[in-house]
């Protein structure tokens, strides 16, 4: 049986992402204006998502049903460089826990594709 993400990195990891990964995107210049709502609201449902995507149990889908991350993110213009910008946050995050570098280039690769696909405005947007 494959060990998960969220079993390499654990609860108090993901916590830590979360938080430190939204300390950096509400001072992004570039995409702070697309977190418009409560930032402890938004925290706990990226932690909840992440529990899931990582592997973990469903906590997200169990409160609020199933991720649909484009339709969810559709009301929000996201470029290219949105979405270059949060991944760019994302890697600051990931690059301050206190885990194997060869788990963090992993980790960081498993967001790229999924950051991509939020794109909905642009040259390559479907």
């Amino acid at each position: 049986m494959q060990t998960t993400y969220f079993e390499l990195l654990g609860e108090e990891n993901i916590r830590t992402l979360v938080d430190r990964f939204y300390d950096l995107v509400f001072e992004h210049e570039q995409i702070a204006h697309l977190f418009k709502s409560d930032k402890e609201e938004i925290k706990e449902k990226q932690r909840l998502f992440l529990t899931q995507f990582l592997g973990g149990p469903s906590l997200y889908s169990e409160k609020h049903g199933h991720p649909q991350l484009r339709a969810r993110h559709m009301p929000h213009v996201i470029t290219e460089d949105d979405a270059v910008a949060w991944l760019s946050c994302m890697a600051k995050a990931i690059g301050t826990l206190p885990i194997d570098e060869a788990l963090k280039d992993s980790l960081f690769k498993r967001f790229v594709p999924t950051a991509m696909f939020m794109v909905n405005t642009g040259e390559n947007t479907p």
